[in-house]
């Protein structure tokens, strides 16, 4: 059976990119290439261009501070928070395939002013577990098209990587609003203590609605901006309420391949509780300059040995200089 890659996974896989010129650092060949597929759109991120900035808050739960001493797990904290479509192009409609997976940035407002991310979009798994197979996974997404001889680059690679090929077919329905999709962070990281007792744990935001999904014709029919006008008319009868919830691993578990995934019966701990207010009234401003980035942590979080974690960050850094 031929086997082709949906749109929505095509926008997440962009997260990283594919080799333009191997001469060039990883980073700048992933932008370059994330650029190449969307499109320039000077003062754009190259991949989640569409999206608005809200303002809320955190109020953690009393378990989070035992398990981590970082400043949002001791005190409620207002948060910048951002929600996006998963394309690099920033006119997409938010019903379109390929406008997912849809996208959660959070930011931690702390006392002194030190980032602290959690970037999360709709898919809650990976493809691959580092950079070169995921570049490779990539090349062969962009060489395999409608009409080719099976089988297509992409079939031969997806029959060589069961987690990839399971990320392929999983379904992924449009939601109904922002505030009824759960929105995961793949990559491990660890809590640290107050007693320096460290636990791997992976993010999951679930919306206290519930999840809700369009059937494919709704979404196909939906206003291209559905998403931040549902949500804007949503807020306006008060808050978006989400619960952040650590999946804790247990001893053993791997930290360092994202396709991995852990149990389902390993302990998920409400960490807190997230409320949306409103979006700003410079959240266009505020997306040009803000740079979310899941290793923009602070004392009581700590980076896993997920190979991932500092690819992403180089791009990132390699995205924002030229939106700026």
């Amino acid at each position: 059976m031929r086997l082709t890659l949906r749109p929505s996974l095509l926008c997440a896989a962009l997260l990283l990119g594919v080799p333009a010129q191997a001469e060039d650092p990883l980073a700048v060949r992933i932008v370059n290439e994330m650029n190449a597929i969307f499109g320039t759109h000077p003062g754009f991120r190259a991949t989640h261009a569409k999206g608005a900035v809200y303002d809320g808050s955190f109020t953690p739960a009393p378990d989070a501070a035992r398990l981590s001493r970082a400043p949002q797990f001791q005190a409620p904290l207002p948060l910048l928070v951002r929600f996006s479509d998963g394309s690099g192009n920033p006119m997409i409609p938010d019903g379109a395939p390929a406008a997912r997976p849809h996208g959660m940035a959070l930011r931690f407002v702390t006392p002194d002013g030190q980032p602290n991310d959690i970037v999360a979009n709709a898919l809650d798994d990976f493809p691959v577990g580092n950079g070169e197979d995921f570049l490779a996974f990539l090349h062969a997404v962009a060489n395999s098209r409608p009409g080719m001889a099976s089988p297509t680059p992409l079939e031969r690679f997806l029959a060589s990587h069961p987690a990839a090929q399971r990320v392929v077919q999983t379904p992924k329905p449009a939601p109904r609003s922002f505030a009824t999709q759960p929105y995961f962070g793949v990559n491990a990281f660890w809590m640290v203590g107050a007693d320096g007792t460290r636990r791997a744990f992976r993010y999951a935001i679930e919306p206290v609605a519930g999840r809700d999904v369009l059937e494919a014709s709704a979404a196909a029919a939906a206003p291209p901006d559905y998403l931040f006008a549902e949500l804007d008319q949503r807020l306006a009868a008060g808050p978006a309420m989400f619960t952040l919830v650590a999946q804790m691993a247990a001893e053993g578990d791997p930290t360092h391949d994202a396709t991995l995934r852990w149990p389902a019966d390993r302990p998920r701990v409400a960490l807190g509780t997230i409320s949306i207010r409103a979006r700003r009234a410079d959240s266009d401003a505020q997306q040009r300059a803000l740079n979310f980035d899941p290793t923009n942590v602070v004392e009581g979080i700590a980076l896993s040995d997920d190979p991932l974690l500092p690819l992403r960050r180089e791009a990132y850094g390699v995205s924002i200089a030229r939106r700026q």
